[in-house]
Order: structure tokens, then C-alpha cells, then sequence
């Protein structure tokens, strides 16, 4: 069974490997006429003649000029790529653009003359097997005795004798079979040499990969600090609405309210983000900045922790970039203050003066003793550290030697950053 399905896909690879030499020839029509135009320009312009044996080279390097030029077009170059992607099962990649140097440009452009004239001498010699291998059997069974196939003739008497036209035929069709193998595995061989990118295309794509993943890092941490802020703000929440359940409704129903409004603000978050890794159209909702700093403290303390947010400077000339980041800063700091500490004293501090924006959240650690031990550093700080570097400021984190968790986050405001 497995040989047969082996079998299945080697047909059909030279099927369509037949079939790219099939396009390849069909596109030496327009070259022919181009070439046919340039040589009777050139037989013009030399009044007196070409001897008739120079022409048949004239036309030839005609046909190489014409072709080589028609392939200096870079759809030229997609439509070469998607073809031998598609029928020859090569794994070229996409052009993202025009080559980025000459030599590269004309050596994509090689390409057509190449596959014009593999494909011209796949198919014209296909196809004159498969004519040979129909005439010669017919001749035989026709009993016509002599037949001329092209410059030569060939005797097929009636009876045994003429029966070694059967095995022309099948070497016949070995041979147009063979023919195109060859072409489907030379035109495979030579179109990432032609078609593939060259050393300036490949740095280019290495930069926009490396572009890529440094955005998808950089939405990754979005996710953390946006869905792990609401999850764990909606688990405290959840947890107060339960022990205030029957004791005092209204704040249990003002927790599960808090709860809606958080998940609900984590849904856009998340829409926008996975908007952007579909490269679908972003989400026009506007991203948080320090001026909703209010609306985090707000949910923070519908945990039921103590805070007290204290600003300092004109935040509103903050750039929206560093204003963007500095929120996220903050509410990480705040999601890994519910998590790993104290909740009783948190403080939060934002001063802005000058070219630079100070960040610092303060909380009790949960033991109260100066020796406490600190908290294990997580993915969060990790996070807080890549942002605050990609603003080239500087970040601190560590206990402060009286029971508490202090960060702090220096950014800079000016042009540099």
C-alpha cells in the first residue's frame, strides 16, 4: 500500500513538474516575437546583410536578451516563485520587495530565459516521444511495412519481424518520462539559486523577523499585565463578594460590579492585542494612560486594599508613549503587590519634573519583621524590567529594610527616550 501511494505522488510531482515546462514554454511565444522583432531590427540596421548563417545566432541572442529582460520585472519574479512553489514543491519565500541590489535584479531575472528554455526542450522532446510512440505501434498494426518518421525511415513488415516497434514505443515513453524528471529536477535545483533571496534581501528579512518577534514579545507582555492584572484583582474580589455575601450585600454587589467592569476592560485589551497578531484592524478604544491612573486606583481599592495615590508635576505633558507604559508599569506593580504582599499600606507615587518620570509603589511585605525574607522575583518583574529598558530608564526593586516592597522606575521624558 505504501508503495502505491509512494508511487501516486511521484506521478503526480512530475505531472506538475511537466506542467511548470509546459508554462515555461508557453512564455517563449512573447520572447520568440520579441526576439524575432529585435533580430529583423538588427538585419535592418545592417544594410548590407548578414550571412545566413549568422542569423540563426542573431535570433538566439535575441531570444536570451528578450527573455532576460521581460524578467526584470519584480511581478515577474512573485508569479516565477508562486509557480515554482506551488507545481515544482519548492519552498520559496514571498519577495517582500525588489531586490535591493543590481546583481540580485538581474539574477532573478535569469530565471525566465532558463525556464523558457528547459521547458522548450521538456516539452518539444515529450512530445516528440509520445508521437513516436503512437506512430511507430500504429504503422506496425496498419501493416503499411515502410513509414518515414522525420529525417529517417524504418521498415515494419507484418508478423514478429515488425514487433520491435512495441519496445521502441516503450523506450519512447521512458524517454519522454525521463525527460521530464530531468527538467522538473534541474528547474527544482536552480530556482532558489535564481529566485531566492539574495544576502540583502535575507538581512532584511532576518530585521523585519527580528521587528516581529519584538512586537509579538512585547503583546505577550501586554497580555500578562492586562489579563493578570483582572484575574487576580476579579479572584479578591470574588473572594470579599463571598464573605460579604450575607453579612452586607451591598458591598458584595459592589465587588461583582467591579468584577463586570474589570473583565469587561480585559475583553478589549484582549481583542485589541489578538486584533493586531491576526493583523486585523486594531481596536479604536483607546489604550489606558496615567490620566485613567484614578480608574486603577479605584479597582485596586475595590479589593479592599489601603491605597493612597500621591501625584506630582504635570502629568498630562507626559509623552502618550512613556504615559502608556508608566500605566502598565503601575499595574503590574499593583497586581504583584495583591499577589505576593501586604495590602494594608500600599502607597503609590508619580512625580513628574523635568525631563524625567519617577515611578514608586511601596507595600508591607506579609511577614512584618525587617529580616523577612523578600519575594520571589516572577515573570511580572521580569516584564517590568523589559519595559522600562525599551524607555532606556532605570528600575529597582527590593525590600527597603523596614517590613516593606518598594519599586521604583526612573524614566526619561526627553527626545532620547
Amino acid at each position: 500500500m505504501r508503495e502505491v501511494i509512494r508511487g501516486s505522488v511521484v506521478v503526480r510531482v512530475q505531472v506538475r513538474g511537466w506542467l511548470f515546462a509546459g508554462v515555461g514554454a508557453m512564455a517563449a511565444i512573447p520572447v520568440g516575437v520579441a526576439a524575432m522583432s529585435v533580430s529583423t531590427a538588427v538585419l535592418v540596421v545592417a544594410r548590407t546583410g548578414l550571412p545566413a548563417g549568422a542569423r540563426v545566432p542573431v535570433f538566439l541572442v535575441a531570444c536570451v536578451i528578450a527573455a532576460w529582460a521581460m524578467g526584470l520585472p519584480h511581478g515577474v519574479r512573485r508569479a516565477g516563485v508562486r509557480l515554482a512553489n506551488g507545481l515544482l514543491g519548492t519552498e520559496l519565500p514571498r519577495p517582500l520587495g525588489p531586490p535591493r541590489s543590481f546583481g540580485d535584479r538581474l539574477r532573478a531575472a535569469a530565471w525566465l530565459p532558463v525556464h523558457t528554455a528547459v521547458g522548450g526542450v521538456v516539452v518539444t522532446t515529450t512530445g516528440l516521444c509520445l508521437m513516436v510512440a503512437l506512430v511507430l505501434p500504429s504503422a506496425w498494426l496498419t501493416g503499411e511495412g515502410e513509414m518515414a518518421l522525420f529525417w529517417f525511415t524504418a521498415s515494419a513488415p507484418r508478423g514478429p519481424a515488425g514487433a520491435w516497434t512495441l519496445l521502441a514505443a516503450a523506450a519512447c515513453l521512458l524517454a519522454a518520462a525521463g525527460s521530464a524528471w530531468a527538467g522538473t529536477a534541474l528547474l527544482r535545483r536552480l530556482a532558489p539559486v535564481l529566485l531566492g533571496p539574495g544576502p540583502a534581501e535575507r538581512a532584511a528579512a532576518a530585521e523585519a523577523r527580528s521587528r516581529t518577534l519584538a512586537q509579538r514579545n512585547r503583546l505577550a507582555q501586554e497580555l500578562h499585565d492586562s489579563i493578570g492584572h483582572t484575574l487576580t484583582a476579579s479572584t479578591i474580589q470574588a473572594a470579599v463578594a463571598r464573605e460579604l455575601l450575607d453579612r452586607d450585600p451591598q458591598a458584595a454587589r459592589r465587588a461583582l460590579s467591579s468584577i463586570e467592569e474589570t473583565s469587561r476592560a480585559a475583553m478589549d485589551d484582549l481583542d485589541h492585542v489578538v486584533g493586531i497578531l491576526r493583523e486585523a484592524p486594531a481596536s479604536t478604544r483607546p489604550q489606558p494612560t496615567l490620566a485613567d491612573l484614578d480608574v486603577l486606583a479605584e479597582r485596586i481599592r475595590r479589593t479592599g486594599a489601603a491605597l493612597t495615590v500621591e501625584t506630582r508635576g504635570d502629568l498630562g505633558h507626559v509623552p502618550a508613549t512613556v504615559s502608556r507604559e508608566a500605566y502598565r508599569i503601575l499595574q503590574e506593580c499593583l497586581t504583584n503587590t495583591l499577589k505576593h504582599g501586604g495590602t494594608d499600606g500600599i502607597r503609590l507615587g508619580v512625580t513628574a519634573r523635568g525631563d524625567r518620570l519617577r515611578l514608586v509603589v511601596t507595600n508591607p511585605l506579609r511577614t512584618t519583621p525587617p529580616t523577612a525574607r523578600a519575594p520571589r522575583p516572577g515573570h511580572g518583574l521580569e516584564g517590568l524590567g523589559e519595559r522600562v529598558r525599551l524607555l532606556r530608564g532605570e528600575l529597582s526593586a527590593g525590600p527597603t529594610g523596614d517590613g516593606h516592597w518598594q519599586v521604583t522606575a526612573d524614566l526619561p521624558l526627553g527626545p532620547h527616550a
